[in-house]
């Protein structure tokens, strides 16, 4: 079967359950069903053989299982899907919260700004008009009052003049698009701050929620509602955690001991999610206290700079204004995220099914003579017993005294003991890391006694094997325990759609190979590295000095609008030649003697010159 056949198989399946479980008086959701029906094949009770292709009796077959097990009402295990459902398709984490919350109040405001930056207006009534719709668009991109009520837009109008009269609009429509994009923003922000300053001045804020004030009284408020459903929540999961270890065993609990384990399942996914929420509380208060800090030195600040002045520079105080807008902005986002907070915790209530399995009554009765262990107890009792890495010397195991972060460590399981949950068929005891963590295949492992961790560790495939099998048979400890990764085919909710390929065995592992050029890049020397300390302290030194120096430069109308020239030329060379060779030749030197010089009447010249031939 292709893909797309398998697809298309899925969708009908789920829309024939959905179709079913309408006619009943259910009307559940595509995401609900499709995991249900991941669940049901991965159940192996069920024999379903994912590499075959369905037959019409086996998707028969897998509706009416799926339909058994979306009708019971009754089912913890419903209940606890339909919780983590809720949980992943309501909850969102701060930041993207917040992220997602600006894209909305921004995504309702393009058609008016296209209005404004489009307009042509040139006539005095069009201008009205368009600055009108400036003014609407600061109301509603600040958020703060309604753009119908006469006394905000009033307020809003008369704090726009003040920085953008009327008679600007003339530049305004000159300008590009972007940039009058740019200064609307500008504007918005500029002119919330300015009401904003009002307010705190009891000038005006005409519709102004006191946002300081509401939180300060919500979040305590939600943060204490948060504490004491988590501390009824843990009683109850410490109370349902000793019947199962005690009562269940004499066989005298009145609670099939199943359905006891599936409730406690409800009670731990409860609590994991309740903790969740109140850590994103208490991160909000933090948020809080600092945007009030910031807010009230912002406007201080403020009030200084204005303090009995007529005229203020823009440059000292648009940047002010600006600032408390993004404040109050901030506080706007925290509130809107407790109030998601808030309702995502009430709507976790409709799914609890732990409180109406047994009364509280019947609890206590039970319960007697027992001591209902807390998880804090659980891991006192155990905290003096550490592994010896000795005794263990084939498994690598991690202590808080050797391990650095060792409170970061992410634990398999969310933390509870792997070894009790296949030894005792499911039940879910928290793991105390002080005791030692196992470091296997890259993956965390806490346990709640020395034994249980000594056992694991010398079989540690073969229990973690055996606790995905058990979470193919409980398909919500996937989720409450984080088992997607041992599942390739499930996915979390928030992640799932309908026409996913549920029935396509994914690959977990394949071969690969690939080739390399020996040196594809050739090595890199860093020619300005420098080892020495007292080098580098040098070059620090030079650059500080480089703050106190100061480059000038001038221009002449000779250099003015140049630019250099170079030219090449071939310089002349040495050139030497050969001629005839060298000849010589010798002569007799003339000598004559003169006679008769001296006193003489008769001189005579007498050529003693040597011939030429002797």
């Amino acid at each position: 079967m292709s893909s797309s056949q398998a697809e298309g198989v899925i969708r009908t399946i789920i829309r024939e359950i959905a179709q079913t479980c309408l006619s009943r008086g259910q009307s559940l959701s595509e995401t609900l069903i499709a995991f249900m029906v991941k669940a049901v094949v991965l159940d192996p009770r069920n024999q379903f053989n994912v590499d075959r292709t369905l037959t019409k009796q086996d998707v028969q077959k897998l509706i009416e299982l799926c339909v058994d097990r979306l009708m019971d009402q009754t089912s913890p295990t419903l209940n606890t899907i339909k919780m983590q459902v809720y949980f992943d398709m309501n909850y969102t984490s701060r930041r993207e919260f917040l992220e997602v919350q600006q894209k909305v109040l921004q995504s309702r405001l393009p058609s008016l700004s296209r209005e404004i930056t489009d307009s042509r207006a040139k006539t005095r009534e069009d201008l009205k008009s368009l600055y009108g719709k400036i003014v609407s668009y600061v109301i509603q991109r600040s958020n703060l009052g309604s753009a119908t009520d006469i006394s905000t837009v009033r307020e809003t109008t008369a704090a726009l003049q003040s920085v953008f009269p009327q008679a600007q609009l003339a530049t305004f429509m000159s300008l590009l698009k972007q940039d009058k994009e740019q200064q609307l923003s500008e504007l918005a922000l500029i002119v919330s701050g300015i009401r904003l300053f009002n307010k705190d001045s009891r000038k005006g804020g005409e519709g102004i929620q006191n946002l300081p004030a509401a939180l300060n009284e919500t979040l305590p408020a939600a943060a204490a509602d948060i504490e004491s459903e988590l501390a009824g929540c843990e009683r109850l999961a410490w109370q349902y955690t000793a019947l199962l270890e005690k009562i269940c065993e004499r066989n005298e609990c009145p609670v099939h001991p199943d359905l006891l384990k599936q409730a406690l399942y409800n009670t731990r996914q409860h609590e994991a999610f309740l903790r969740l929420i109140l850590a994103d509380i208490i991160q909000s208060a933090k948020e809080v206290t600092r945007l009030q800090s910031d807010l009230k030195t912002r406007m201080t600040l403020l009030k200084d700079t204005v303090h009995t002045k007529t005229t203020v520079p823009t440059s000292q105080v648009f940047p002010h204004f600006t600032a408390l807008a993004s404040l109050w902005t901030g506080l706007e986002g925290q509130m809107l995220l407790l109030s998601m907070l808030t309702n995502v915790a009430s709507g976790l209530r409709a799914f609890l099914s732990a409180q109406s399995l047994l009364s509280p009554d019947q609890v206590e009765l039970l319960l007697h003579g027992l001591q209902v262990q807390t998880d804090a107890d659980r891991c006192s009792v155990t905290a003096g017993a550490t592994e010896t890495p000795s005794e263990m010397s084939s498994c690598e195991w991690c202590f808080p005294e050797s391990t650095a972060h060792f409170e970061d460590v992410p634990l398999q399981y969310k933390g509870f003991c792997g070894f009790t949950l296949v030894k005792n068929n499911g039940l879910l005891l928290p793991g105390n890391p002080k005791i030692g963590v196992l470091k296997h295949k890259e993956k965390y492992y806490a346990f709640s006694s020395r034994s249980a961790a000594y056992e694991f560790a010398s079989k540690a495939d073969e229990f973690i094997a055996a606790a995905v099998e058990m979470a193919k048979r409980q398909p919500e400890l996937i989720q409450l325990l984080q088992l997607h990764q041992e599942f390739a085919s499930v996915t979390p909710y928030s992640e799932m759609q309908s026409g996913e390929k549920l029935l396509v065995k994914t690959i977990s592992k394949s071969d690969a190979s690939m080739q390399t050029e020996t040196h594809p890049l050739e090595t890199n020397i860093v020619k300005s590295y420098e080892w020495n300390e007292w080098e580098l302290r040098r070059r620090a030194i030079k650059l500080a000095n480089l703050r106190n120096k100061v480059t000038r430069s001038m221009q002449t109308h000779a250099s003015h609008m140049r630019r250099h020239n170079s030219t090449q030329t071939f310089l002349p060379k040495d050139a030497v030649s050969q001629t005839k060779r060298d000849g010589e030749s010798n002569v007799p030197k003339a000598q004559v003697y003169l006679s008769g010089l001296r006193g003489g009447t008769n001189m005579m010249k007498l050529d003693l010159t040597r011939a030429v031939d002797e």
